[in-house]
């Protein structure tokens, strides 16, 4: 797809500008070199959470892995039929669109999220920040180590995204889930932190 090539044309091409090889940006987003290595050749799209934990090892906000910095803009209108696809259609797990990609510096970046069923497949993922999530179509679960809450359409979410944390559609159909990602700027020398979850 034309986005998953942009995202791993801005892998690649964030990193080549800041002279880092393969080694150090994958041990600061705490990924092994090999999966790094797949995502810049497009074998991998990451997940939302090593995408997160590549923009801090790179020292850039979440949504500059999806856009060129010369075409972000101050106002940016996603309309429904636009938005990108960060995942293949047919992918078994949690399907990504990205949504106001486009858009200047911001302190959260949205998508829109089609969770899996299948919650064992999918593993707990954890990333500096924040996230909210609200589901406009569907039910779903958020599922934490310790606890599960069931959300209906209308309902939402407001955590820290540094707890272990994953989703589940419990509809039929998969749910259709808006996410926000928060990213904490409040800690710099978190791009040197490695990512807890490999892939």
């Amino acid at each position: 797809m034309r986005r998953e090539v942009a995202v791993i044309n801005r892998v690649r091409q964030l990193r080549k500008e800041r002279l880092m090889t393969l080694e150090v940006l994958a041990e600061r987003a705490g990924v092994t070199k090999s999966y790094l290595s797949k995502i810049e050749r497009g074998q991998s799209v990451p997940s939302i959470a090593i995408s997160a934990s590549l923009a801090k090892a790179l020292a850039v906000p979440l949504d500059n892995l999806f856009a060129d910095a010369e075409e972000l803009n101050d106002v940016t209108v996603t309309r429904a039929g636009e938005r990108q696809p960060l995942t293949a259609a047919d992918e078994p797990g949690t399907r990504y669109e990205g949504m106001a990609l486009q858009a200047g510096t911001k302190s959260m970046t949205p998508f829109m999220l089609y969770p899996s069923h299948d919650a064992d497949s999918v593993p707990f993922r954890d990333h500096p920040g924040e996230e909210f999530i609200f589901v406009h179509d569907g039910q779903a679960e958020l599922i934490f180590p310790s606890r599960t809450i069931t959300l209906e359409p209308g309902d939402c979410a407001y955590f820290k995204a540094t707890n272990p944390h994953k989703v589940r559609s419990l509809s039929p159909q998969r749910a259709t889930v808006l996410l926000l990602v928060s990213e904490d700027r409040s800690h710099p020398s978190a791009a040197h932190t490695p990512h807890p979850h490999t892939p």
